[in-house]
């Protein structure tokens, strides 16, 4: 249990995961009003890890339930292990023999055997898939359903009865309720927009590219072993990109991607031929490559220019024009 908001950031800290106090409130409070949480943001802030590493620090079991388009209930809660029930009814075909033995007609040996339903339909026929998993579980879990905007808008309508009541209904068995109520995170790259009934009930909570200050402190602990000035220089490069006009924004996941390419290749600054050998490493199109190799050639320049030719020139002392101190 996380004591306090500190203590999410903290906790998290020590496990190699960066946090602001805006996120670690909202863990924060998903665990105190046992909330689920809609994480939204581009590809590669951090989301899902942000998903593993509470589960992690909460000793949960983390219950992953990936989505996908064409994703339905037989995949996300349970199927019947048909093969498993046929195999039965042929080696208790002679019990079943008897079972009917004696029946006068077709209509009461049908009943003889529809009396024995709970045989063939039963826990031992069912797979579980996460979401029964997570619900039937002996102690909390952490359920994650990722990327629920890939999912189609039926499968998210279904979600409300697990996210409300945590519990599912099987036809042939009844409705099972939690064991333990697990505590679930979605995320969603904001592929398509959710439906209000799915926010309501969740705590939402939004991921952006980090600002710089963040994002180095996230790379320091990513990739310790980085140089303080590489880093610093990745970071405000990257920054820079962001700005640009790109199909696929590069994330943090890119700049750590980066990162540890720069230091595989030796390097313990950036100019601009590294920068154009090591581009498709963090920009995914050959078109916003070549966007980048334009623009980031200005960059560099400007990065080159000696800091004496920014400074202001000092005012000569003896000059009449020089300002007095504000004592004078």
């Amino acid at each position: 249990m996380f004591e306090s908001v500190q203590a999410v950031i903290n906790d998290l800290g020590e496990l190699g995961y960066i946090c602001d106090k805006r996120i670690a409130t909202v863990v924060y409070l998903a665990q105190q009003l046992d909330k689920p949480v809609l994480i939204e943001g581009p590809a590669g802030v951090g989301k899902t890890e942000l998903a593993k590493v509470v589960a992690r620090s909460l000793g949960r079991e983390l219950i992953r339930l990936q989505c996908y388009e064409g994703l339905d209930e037989a995949k996300a809660l349970y199927e019947w292990e048909y093969s498993k029930q046929l195999l039965y009814t042929q080696i208790l075909k002679d019990k079943v023999s008897e079972t009917i033995a004696g029946a006068t007609s077709l209509a009461e040996a049908a009943e003889r055997v529809g009396a024995e339903d709970s045989v063939f339909f039963s826990d031992r026929f069912i797979v579980p898939r996460p979401l029964m998993q997570a619900i039937t579980a002996e102690k909390p879990t952490m359920l994650l359903i990722d990327e629920v905007d890939k999912s189609d808008p039926e499968f998210e309508a279904f979600l409300l009865e697990i996210l409300s009541d945590f519990q599912v209904t099987i036809p042939e068995i009844g409705t099972i309720e939690a064991n333990s109520q697990p505590l679930v995170f979605l995320t969603s790259n904001d592929a398509r927009e959710m439906s209000d009934a799915l926010k309501r009930r969740c705590l939402h909570l939004w991921i952006d590219y980090p600002n710089q200050e963040l994002e180095i402190k996230i790379l320091d602990s990513r990739v310790p072993d980085i140089a303080k000035t590489l880093a610093e220089e990745v970071v405000a490069l990257m920054q820079k990109i962001r700005t640009l006009d790109l199909k696929k924004t590069p994330s943090i996941s890119e700049t750590l991607d980066w990162a540890r390419a720069l230091m595989a290749l030796n390097a313990d600054s950036i100019d601009e031929e590294i920068v154009n050998d090591t581009l498709n490493v963090i920009l995914k199109y050959e078109g916003d490559v070549a966007k980048a190799q334009s623009e980031l050639s200005k960059l560099i320049e400007k990065k080159a220019v000696p800091r004496e030719e920014a400074k202001p020139e000092a005012p000569n002392p003896d000059s009449g024009t020089a300002k007095k101190g504000i004592l004078h």
